[in-house]
């Protein structure tokens, strides 16, 4: 068992073992000159507290200091780059620092930052308490971890086994049900029922539920496969677009006065004249939209969200500058990925920004982030996951309805049907 405790201007560890004695600690400080508890706290030595019994069942180990605002828990205690910063409001636990399966949170989030984690307090920079409170909540357990593989392995063996998800499933049975519908001779009464409208209502219904998939496991995905399979997805909801280029280069010659640099937008859009939007594609973070806390009583724009419109706005930039001979460059370099005849034209260029769920913001939120979606509406468009989610579901409702009164019409004309 691992306590905390502050003392004076000391912040003391005490570990206590439900077995018996913990003179195993002391061996492991005699032979190798520290010892690990939890996997997660590290103590040498000099850390060590005098003892009235050396026998005893608990060794204390001063493991940080104490200031007006904050405890500072030592780096090399907890293996990370910086010391620890947390409010002295904040309880310390075991809890606090521990995951489970011994699995060190601080040591996880120190490996995705370079700044110092500061957690509560004044500190600008600091992660609000319940902001914290709230990922150690969805900290992943063991059961999630274990689906979290054996997703990684199912989507590995989906490239190489004849494996598909329930979306794709039922894409492919209704498929098979349409080729044999339509082999019926055209005289029969179910032919003259249309088909386009069921075909585009099962391709939409196969993008919906496809799309809520990869959002249930979207964790399991890495950006560039994210960002591969959405934009495919994306293609299929606005048809306007016939093509989608990667890694597009395109020659900037502002940054660099006298010379050019190579610039690389990742994701382009092709229209079927060949007219060219950018899209920014982004995994859905939990809060990958606007702040949970307020700034000057708003809720703002988050950075995930900010640097991709600044990104996609210079991406715009590129794009505008780069005139014929960007046209005929990135047609040539392309060619491929073009359908025949098909020619690049640069020309009133806009962007496309996908990120974020909204379903989980209060009203207020969503308020200010309609503020900020209006704020950049002229050149970019921003749209959550929700909101895509919601426009497919709108062209599912009316294609359903015009399906059904297609039915109707055949019905009434052919009682055979009927």
């Amino acid at each position: 068992m691992i306590k905390f405790e502050d003392r004076g201007a000391q912040v003391v560890l005490t570990y206590e073992s439900d077995w018996g004695p913990v003179t195993w600690v002391d061996d492991k400080l005699r032979a190798e000159g520290e010892a690990t508890l939890s996997r997660t706290f590290t103590v040498r030595p000099v850390d060590l507290l005098p003892a009235e019994d050396d026998e005893g069942d608990a060794r204390a180990f001063v493991i940080g200091s104490i200031d007006d605002e904050y405890r500072s828990i030592r780096s090399d205690v907890l293996g990370l780059k910086h010391d620890l910063r947390i409010s002295k409001s904040i309880p310390l636990t075991r809890a606090l620092f521990v995951a489970e399966r011994d699995i060190s949170i601080f040591r996880r989030i120190d490996e995705l930052v370079h700044n110092p984690i500061v957690i509560g307090g004044p500190d600008t920079s600091a992660v609000p308490e319940a902001e914290f409170r709230r990922l150690l909540h969805t900290f992943p357990t063991t059961t999630e971890m274990k689906l979290y593989a054996w997703t990684r392995i199912t989507r590995v063996l989906r490239e190489y086994m004849e494996t598909m998800t329930d979306a794709e499933q039922r894409l492919t049975a209704y498929m098979a049900r349409r080729a044999r519908s339509e082999s019926k001779p055209q005289d029969q009464p179910g032919a003259r029922i249309p088909v386009v409208n069921e075909l585009e209502l099962a391709k939409f219904e196969f993008v919906r539920d496809r799309l809520t998939e990869m959002l249930r496991e979207a964790e399991v995905y890495s950006e560039a496969e994210w960002q591969a399979t959405v934009a495919d997805l994306f293609l299929l909801i606005f048809p306007q677009y016939v093509a989608v280029l990667r890694n597009v280069r395109v020659k900037e010659r502002y940054s660099n006065p006298g010379g050019s640099t190579n610039r690389f937008i990742d994701l382009l859009l092709v229209g079927a004249n060949g007219t060219v939007d950018v899209i920014e594609i982004k995994k859905p973070f939990e809060r990958g939209l606007v702040s949970k806390g307020r700034y000057r009583d708003n809720h703002v724009p988050v950075r995930e969200l900010t640097g991709s419109i600044i990104q996609a706005e210079k991406y715009l930039f590129y794009l505008s500058k780069a005139g014929r001979d960007g046209e005929i460059a990135i047609t040539a370099a392309h060619s491929k990925d073009l359908p025949s005849g098909i020619e690049i034209s640069i020309s009133n260029t806009k962007a496309f920004i996908l990120a974020g769920r909204d379903s989980n913001l209060s009203s207020r939120e969503r308020f200010d982030l309609e503020f900020a979606r209006r704020a950049y509406s002229n050149v970019t468009d921003i749209i959550s996951y929700d909101d895509l989610l919601r426009r497919v579901e709108n062209i599912i409702a009316s294609l359903t309805k015009r399906t059904e009164s297609a039915a109707s019409r055949v019905a009434l004309e052919d009682p055979v049907i009927a």
